[in-house]
């Protein structure tokens, strides 16, 4: 039972799938120093029951639209996001990877920044989840986005 709940599970959750969502992320994030540390936020937010959906419905306005504060103005559902963060470490990591692997990123180590490089040359899916999530999260500081959420890096 145990190997079928696994297979489940690796099914759900694995880095092909959630490359393109980190992509779609860096992709859409623009005037955030330091952006390495949001990566573990966008597959446990984009994953979430709760705010997968409320990110795919936010709307971008000149004037106005969603924000990070109007989209997680209800804290009881990120109870549970810390929890969320620590367990989806490892598949963070992995997407990670395989998002180098294929070219989609950059990591500068000095700047601890992530970038994507020649973005019409890119080939994946771009999540709306994710693309709406690096907008939310355009320039604010990675302690302002941690800080709002209630949870800590690690």
């Amino acid at each position: 039972m145990t190997s079928l709940v696994d297979a489940i599970y690796q099914t759900e959750y694995n880095p092909f799938k959630y490359g393109e969502f980190l992509a779609s992320f860096y992709l859409n994030l623009q005037g955030v120093e330091r952006n390495l540390l949001l990566s573990q936020l966008v597959i446990p937010l984009c994953s979430h029951p709760v705010y997968k959906e409320k990110i795919e419905r936010a709307v971008f306005k000149n004037n106005g639209g969603s924000t990070i504060w109007t989209i997680f103005s209800d804290k009881i559902p990120l109870y549970d996001l810390q929890e969320r963060i620590d367990s989806f470490k490892q598949l963070t990591d992995q997407s990670l990877q395989y998002c180098l692997i294929n070219d989609w990123i950059i990591i500068n180590s000095d700047s601890l920044a992530i970038s994507v490089e020649n973005p019409d040359e890119i080939k994946f899916v771009e999540q709306k989840s994710a693309k709406n999530l690096g907008k939310i999260f355009s320039n604010l500081s990675v302690i302002e986005v941690y800080a709002l959420l209630g949870v800590t890096p690690r």
